[in-house]
């Protein structure tokens, strides 16, 4: 029988062991990650889309770099790209896309509102949080233009939420915003400092960093390096016979196109109560639909395309709604390009149906990509009939995006990257209060938000999912306010 002071021994080698066999593992857990892949969702301020779009400003609001919409009047940013260190919950991701907003047309045809929001970026470290964006803006009254990057726009209510030791993917949900003095000022005047913006929700991918390679050796047989010279040699002979034989050839071509958006949001809302699915290699980019592994001829001379691609969509919802693109090519010539597809509704088929026409002025290859990004498409007489006369010839149709590589090792734009889709939400468990209406007045102080104010409540909770690979922060008591919608309860003050 082991005495007292041995059974001690024991226990502190055996507990040196565990420790030393544990500290590994949580260096590892903690080390920090590369956040690639994933979506912000965000409104801006709900009731400001309503007073844009209302009688008074009688305005628009059009996307930009691949935003899309989702929900009842949220924007989705995607394609997060940042980092994240679980050991002390820094965070840090930026997001592609924008809003531009306009209204208050004058005679000239100029708009006396004209802002944009484009590339949030959320920030999160010690407890507080804020998020950026790069903000175009013309002043109320003297219609002076700023462009500002990456303004610090709002403060994030982040309070109870513990950002430490998360896996992947991480996801916020409902997080309360706050005007900042900043922000205020390059939202035009339009808001004071301390109005409550709408809420964001974000889930965003995270990787751990790639492994060093181990360096090369620096024994290598003299011979083997001569064989391996004579065979990149023959390689690159081979190679430039090819790139003769293939001239006028496309490499790999892709047509990112959306169709219309108003058109997306009316299949998937309360009329259309429907859907669309993809197949035959199409992919869904949030805003847009990807028509990929295009195949044909490209003269970079002439600026000619004729190439078709994978890919088809297809839309169905109430009222016999049943609309299907397959087949899609496009032909571009003298400067202008055409979109067309094999059109099928209530089980009939039209090939090749001129579907959009769009500008191609410079379709010239740069590094051996030739690239067309967003261009305004408007709606053909044989593209009206196709959608069953519900928009006219001449309307505007979504932008279209082509990328075409005439040389192999070019790499096409990448897809909008929404990263993986939580198993989970992460609600807050009490709904925000409804904001009072309130015109925004211009910005003359600093002072925080009035009635209505997000108040945080109550602790945070991380959630870890029992497969470990799910991690969701998420409030457990938060009092919120959400914008009125009535028409026109956010105009400007006017003197």
């Amino acid at each position: 029988m082991l005495s007292s002071r041995s059974a001690r021994a024991l226990a502190v080698a055996l507990l040196a062991v565990l420790v030393g066999a544990l500290l590994p593992a949580a260096t590892a857990q903690a080390a920090s990650r590369t956040v690639q892949g994933g979506r912000l969702d965000w409104g801006i301020k709900s009731s400001f889309q309503s007073y844009v779009t209302g009688p008074i400003a009688q305005g628009s609001w059009s996307l930009t770099g691949g935003a899309a919409t989702v929900g009842g009047s949220q924007f989705r940013f995607h394609s997060a790209n940042g980092s994240y260190d679980p050991a002390t919950g820094a965070f840090s991701s930026g997001f592609s896309g924008g809003v531009h907003f306009t209204g208050h047309t004058k005679a000239d045809g100029s708009n006396e509102l004209d802002l944009t929001i484009s590339r949030p970026t959320i920030r999160i470290s010690g407890g507080s949080g804020t998020l950026f964006a790069d903000m175009v803006s013309k002043e109320r009254g003297t219609g002076k233009v700023s462009n500002r990057s990456q303004v610090p726009l709002a403060k994030l209510g982040l309070g109870g939420i513990n950002m430490k030791g998360g896996s992947t993917p991480i996801a916020l949900s409902n997080v309360p915003t706050t005007l900042t003095a900043e922000g205020a000022s390059a939202f035009a005047g339009y808001y004071t400092a301390g109005t409550p913006l709408d809420p964001i929700s974000l889930s965003v991918d995270t990787k751990a960093p790639a492994e060093p390679k181990p360096a090369p050796s620096e024994k290598k047989d003299a011979d083997d390096k001569d064989a391996e010279k004579d065979a990149d040699k023959a390689k690159e002979k081979d190679e430039e016979k090819a790139e003769k034989e293939k001239a006028g050839r496309v490499e790999n071509a892709a047509v990112d196109w959306g169709v219309r958006r108003t058109f997306r949001e009316y299949v998937t809302g309360s009329i259309g109560q429907g859907k669309w699915t993809l197949a035959d290699g199409a992919q869904d980019g949030g805003a847009l639909f990807r028509f990929p592994a295009g195949k044909g001829t490209y003269d970079a001379k002439k600026q000619k395309l004729d190439a078709g691609f994978d890919g088809s969509v297809h839309f169905t919802g109430a009222h016999d709604l049943d609309l299907k693109f397959a087949a899609v090519t496009v032909a571009v010539a003298k400067g202008e390009g055409t979109l067309s597809a094999d059109v099928t509704s209530a089980g009939t088929t039209r090939k090749d149906v001129p579907l959009i026409t769009f500008e191609a002025k410079d379709f010239a290859p740069k590094d051996g990509l030739a690239v067309l990004t967003e261009v305004p498409a408007t709606l053909t007489a044989e593209g009206a009939e196709a959608f069953g006369s519900m928009y006219k010839a001449g309307t505007e149709m979504d932008p279209v995006s082509l990328a075409v590589a005439v040389d192999k090792k070019a790499e096409l734009p990448a897809l909008p990257d929404l990263g993986s889709e939580p198993t989970a939400a992460a609600e807050p468990s009490q709904k925000p209060s409804a904001e009072p209406s309130t015109e925004p007045v211009a910005a003359a102080s600093d002072s925080g938000p009035g009635a209505g104010t997000y108040a945080a409540i109550g602790g945070g909770v991380l959630l870890l999912a029992a497969a470990g690979t799910f991690f969701v922060l998420r409030r457990r008591k938060a009092a919120a306010g959400t914008d009125a919608t009535a028409t026109g309860s956010d105009a400007p003050q006017t003197s």
